[in-house]
């Protein structure tokens, strides 16, 4: 009897193990579909305010036409508390270029799965800026997808999500990253 308890109870922890091997692989392969998506929210940002493609930005309000990409929200859609600072450095240069090197940097980080760290920091950052523009949030008292979205980049950076369909595990082992770990 002892051997056969013995023996299902080894059966029973392979199957457990290969079970949750199968789990955490597919967890890893949908963080890095979330990291990729996620990297796309910005790149696409990015983009639009650079060329004015016309989901958010139309042609002629483009950054590569003139435009400003900061001034239209920051100087006329902002409400709460800190509405006065934004709409003090709307349209201001530093911030325009602030803003779009963010939304680039993140947005190739994230899709590229390196640098996550910086991408995180800078990400979040961004993002709690960006809700802090608009308080309280129009559907919730507090809570938007601004924080959502920057605790889940601090979480995919935290579980190296840029390992998974990405170049993390290489950009890791760079010389670079050897120097800077921060840069991982």
């Amino acid at each position: 009897m002892a051997t056969l308890a013995h023996g299902g109870a080894r059966t029973a922890t392979t199957h457990t193990t290969t079970t949750g091997s199968k789990s955490a692989n597919a967890a890893r392969y949908v963080f890095a579909g979330v990291r990729i998506a996620l990297g796309w929210v910005f790149l696409w940002a990015f983009l639009d305010k650079l060329f004015g493609l016309g989901h958010e930005t139309a042609e002629k309000a483009a950054w590569i036409n003139g435009g400003s990409p900061t001034n239209g929200f920051l100087g006329r859609a902002v409400a709460g508390p800190f509405k006065d600072f934004y709409n003090g450095i709307a349209g201001a240069g530093w911030a325009d270029w602030l803003f779009m090197l963010g939304l680039l940097g993140i947005g190739v980080a994230l899709i590229l799965g390196i640098g996550m760290r910086v991408a995180a920091v800078a990400g979040a950052l961004l993002l709690v800026l960006m809700w802090t523009a608009v308080l309280p949030p129009a559907n919730n008292p507090f809570m938007d997808d601004h924080l959502i979205y920057a605790g889940t980049i601090v979480g995919l950076a935290l579980t190296q999500a840029g390992d998974t369909l990405g170049l993390g595990r290489w950009w890791g082992e760079t010389a670079l990253v050897s120097k800077a770990p921060w840069l991982k």
